[in-house]
């Protein structure tokens, strides 16, 4: 089983930049995809991106490729999402989580975080 705490959110100018990180307990982090979505009121949960275990392979959704980067340290536990010039638009809960393999899809993922807000403002 694994437990995942994302921290880093907060309130950001448009155009800013954050990075957020989730932080996994568990030593069997290395063998998770990792991927990261988000949440905006009213909304459905929607995928941003992903990284297979071994961190050789990242795919992203349109809205955010060129401007999110996500990657991870399996030494530290640790995937992050660098998210830079931020938009209004990309205010929302941030949760990260974990599968098997690294799916679009958020139904293929077991294990959530609380996420963390994250507000842009204009």
């Amino acid at each position: 089983q694994v437990q995942l705490v994302e921290s880093g959110g907060g309130l950001v100018q448009a155009g800013g930049s954050l990075r957020l990180s989730c932080a996994a307990s568990g030593r069997t982090f290395s063998s998770y995809a990792m991927g990261w979505f988000r949440q905006a009121p009213g909304k459905e949960r929607e995928f941003l991106a992903t990284i297979s275990p071994n961190g050789g392979l990242q795919y992203y959704a349109g809205s955010v490729k060129g401007r999110f980067t996500i990657s991870r340290d399996n030494a530290k536990n640790t995937v992050y999402l660098q998210m830079n010039s931020l938009k209004p638009e990309d205010t929302a809960v941030y949760y990260c989580a974990a599968s098997a393999g690294p799916f679009r899809d958020l139904r293929q993922y077991n294990y959530w975080g609380q996420g963390t807000q994250v507000t842009v403002s204009s």
